[in-house]
């Protein structure tokens, strides 16, 4: 496994997960709620920050790697998973959304496994839109977790849950278009399988 600082810093990431989740956790006569969600909110911003960065730095100094390559996108998951699973448990994304969201991972991260054991994977590489609603994911989830006033009177769990209404929009959207490309080589496939019955 090769250990350089832009798979550190994703390392990072995974190993901030239990810090987003745990501070829930911790008895209110320790840490009142208001500090926890600030807590957890700065927590996720951190780890974000080191989603780009990693990318960033691998790509500026030459140490892209396969592992790399697998690891960063299942610690965004799993990020976003964590997160999304506390959010549904302080009530403050509906269990439509977290599912949504969360099953629309594990079927594009499915086909895009698929499509890689056939030497495929390129028609399902990530666009501008799958961009678009990561974007709109990393800034929803820390406003929802902080759930409190921001600076010019806004409520950021108002803003976090229009944002995270449309991420999920976005996240259909872009669920639909990847399986629209890879639906070609799935009737391919398909066919072939059928056929291959046949001849038995």
């Amino acid at each position: 496994m090769p250990l350089n600082i832009p798979i550190l810093l994703t390392w990072l990431r995974v190993a901030m997960i239990p810090l987003v989740v745990g501070v829930f956790y911790l008895p209110e006569a320790w840490v009142p709620m208001h500090a926890k969600n600030l807590t957890a909110a700065v927590f996720f911003i951190i780890a974000a920050v080191t989603d780009w960065l990693d990318g960033f730095l691998a790509r500026r100094w030459n140490q892209t790697s396969s592992f790399g390559a697998f690891l960063d996108p299942v610690a965004d998951k799993l990020m976003v998973t964590a997160a999304l699973l506390s959010l549904l448990a302080l009530g403050r994304v509906t269990d439509l959304i977290a599912l949504v969201i969360i099953g629309r991972e594990i079927t594009i991260s499915a086909l895009r496994e698929w499509m890689a054991q056939i030497g495929a994977s390129k028609s399902v590489a990530v666009n501008f839109l799958g961009k678009l609603k990561t974007t709109f994911q990393m800034i929803a989830i820390p406003l929802l977790l902080f759930n409190g006033p921001l600076s010019g009177g806004i409520d950021a769990s108002v803003l976090g849950t229009w944002m995270i209404y449309l991420a999920a929009v976005l996240t259909l959207w872009s669920m639909v278009y990847y399986m629209k490309l890879a639906w070609p080589q799935i009737r391919e496939r398909s066919a072939l399988v059928g056929e291959a019955h046949t001849q038995k």
